[in-house]
């Protein structure tokens, strides 16, 4: 994996009230409990298509915003690729980078020296990742081991909370069609916020929707169910007539 220069290295300061993601926007986090929590696992879980970038960047949007450092460790665009997606949206982050809040390791380098070989356990043992607040691995379900036992399934839940536990965060987006079941069935148990994302095609469009399986810890109020679109520059809108 490789990583821009940055002063993202500096000392963590762990975070005991969560992490705030709310911005003026939109509305997601006065329907998603205010704040995620801190040392914690999020996973945010669908299949292909179902927006779980998408959410992943409008999470990591809200946070930076609100001064947290996030580490973004891609397995499915190149660090140039990954800040070109997020301006898309109207989610600019080359300032965040530039003054280390924000860094970016991809897979696939800066432009697309690719490593097809990265494994969980080189990208846990990064520098980077005692430095950030909130680490977001996406895809995480391509680093995860494709079998092993619960023994072995609970001994990667350990590591996760073991680095976690200063007050630091893991946001792992995860398709099921990629993991080993029962260890997604171990993470789903452990994991502190479960998002299931899921589409569907009503009237001719699709129709996104974040079913909230479970929010611990939560700082407001929490809905069931958000349904959301993302427009071009205007980023992730809350579709209010979808909300439950």
């Amino acid at each position: 994996m490789s990583s821009d220069d940055n002063p993202f290295m500096t000392a963590h300061k762990p975070v005991e009230d969560g992490f705030p993601f709310e911005v003026e926007t939109d509305s997601l986090a006065d329907s998603m409990g205010l704040r995620m929590p801190n040392r914690s696992l999020y996973l945010l879980q669908g299949k292909v298509g179902s927006g779980k970038s998408l959410i992943a960047q409008r999470l990591i949007h809200g946070m930076v915003h609100n001064g947290v450092k996030v580490l973004v460790i891609t397995t499915e665009l190149t660090t140039r690729g990954w800040v070109e997606q997020m301006e898309s949206i109207g989610y600019g982050m080359t300032e965040a980078m530039r003054k280390g809040q924000v860094m970016v390791m991809s897979r696939y380098g800066t432009i697309a020296d690719s490593r097809q070989d990265v494994t969980l356990q080189e990208v846990l043992s990064s520098p980077a990742i005692p430095a950030a607040d909130v680490i977001v691995l996406d895809s995480a379900s391509s680093l995860m081991p494709e079998k092993g036992t619960k023994a072995d399934h609970f001994a990667l839940i350990q590591q996760l909370r073991k680095i976690a536990a200063d007050g630091r965060s893991f946001m792992l987006c995860a398709d099921p069609e990629e993991m080993d079941h029962t260890l997604l069935h171990t993470l789903r148990a452990s994991a502190e916020v479960v998002l299931d994302l899921d589409n569907a095609m009503i009237g001719g469009e699709i129709k996104r929707n974040i079913i909230i399986t479970r929010f611990l810890r939560a700082a407001g109020p929490i809905q069931s169910s958000i349904g959301w679109r993302v427009e071009p520059g205007m980023g992730f809108i809350v579709d209010i007539t979808a909300v439950s």
